[in-house]
């Protein structure tokens, strides 16, 4: 059930980057944007609002939805407080259920010496996803390293590589 104490507008076909920013309780804003701008000059013409936005580098393009969407999240490394730094990584999204972040599983192979084969292993990490993307299960996605997000949130979501096959088939990366 929908709580009917707000309203969701959504934009842009519904996509979660031009949705209604104030769904919090607290006042939702960029720190590095000031609002209470009084502008003078060209009193009728209304200026569209300024964003902070930025380029996280290593190649990785800035999507058009961090541009011109009107989230807030401060754990976007496009629009938040945030430096990719440290290893890139890719794997598979195998959850969604959690709120802006997804777990992603790594595969790889183990040689046992004493036999002379490898065994299948995996890994899940958890990573942190900006509302400028939009990620289903079995995506395979890049990664980058950043400082602590959280408990176990050390990497955000830097680009979306192919588009879902098999949620569990082994790859190795």
């Amino acid at each position: 059930h929908e709580s009917p104490s707000f309203t969701m507008s959504q934009g842009k076909a519904g996509h979660p980057a031009y949705a209604d920013p104030q769904n919090e309780r607290a006042f939702m804003k960029q720190p590095t944007v000031f609002l209470n701008k009084k502008n003078r000059l060209g009193a009728g013409v209304k200026s569209k609002a300024t964003r902070f936005f930025k380029a996280v580098g290593l190649g990785f393009k800035t999507p058009l939805e961090a541009k011109e969407g009107t989230y807030i999240d401060k754990k976007c490394p496009w629009t938040g407080n945030i430096s990719i730094r440290g290893k890139l990584l890719r794997g598979v999204v195998v959850s969604t259920k959690m709120k802006r972040t997804v777990v992603i599983r790594r595969d790889y192979l183990h040689y046992i010496k004493k036999y002379n084969r490898y065994e299948k292993r995996h890994k899940n990490l958890s990573a942190h996803v900006s509302p400028a993307l939009t990620v289903k299960e079995g995506d395979m996605v890049v990664v980058g390293q950043c400082r602590p997000l959280s408990k176990t949130v050390r990497f955000n979501v830097l680009q979306i590589v192919a588009s879902a096959s098999g949620k569990k088939s082994f790859n190795k990366f």
